[in-house]
């Protein structure tokens, strides 16, 4: 008989459509997140809760990839391959940006939008350094963002 409480995990977290990414201490993105809140570079009508919530749904991502908790470097990716951090974003993407990220941070009415915009960052961008990310940004973001 086993001998384990009864909400310990057996086996793998489950994977499948809608389950997002599962790792350790994913609520400190939420800290690392707030401190860019001052450094997003907004243009009209977006939204800076929407910025932050997408992109601590990437981070997190990135981070469970690796096995660990949430780094600064996570979400510093994940508003870099966005245009979130850049004055001047190419338009082309402030426009697909705005179409992605409205309302997510409302996640109990958009978390299929929040699911489909984590799941479409492709994981070789994921698995990139910071200095790399910034290097192909912003030449290459729809390469980054898998669109190219």
């Amino acid at each position: 008989m086993d001998q384990r409480p009864a909400g310990d995990l057996r086996g793998r977290q489950p994977q499948g459509p809608a389950l997002g990414y599962q790792g350790p201490d994913q609520g400190y993105a939420l800290a690392l997140a707030a401190r860019f809140r001052d450094q997003l570079q907004l243009q009209q009508v977006e939204d800076p809760d929407d910025a932050l919530a997408g992109a601590t749904a990437i981070g997190l991502r990135r981070a469970s990839l690796y096995g660990r908790a949430p780094v600064i470097h996570d979400i510093r990716i994940a508003l870099t391959i966005w245009g979130f951090l850049d004055p001047e974003p190419p338009p082309e993407l402030v426009q697909l940006r705005r179409a992605r990220y409205e309302g997510l941070a409302n996640v109990a009415h958009h978390y299929g939008e929040l699911r489909a915009l984590v799941d479409s960052v492709p994981e070789s961008t994921l698995r990139m350094t910071p200095d790399k990310v910034a290097e192909a940004y912003p030449g290459q973001w729809r390469e980054l963002l898998g669109l190219a």
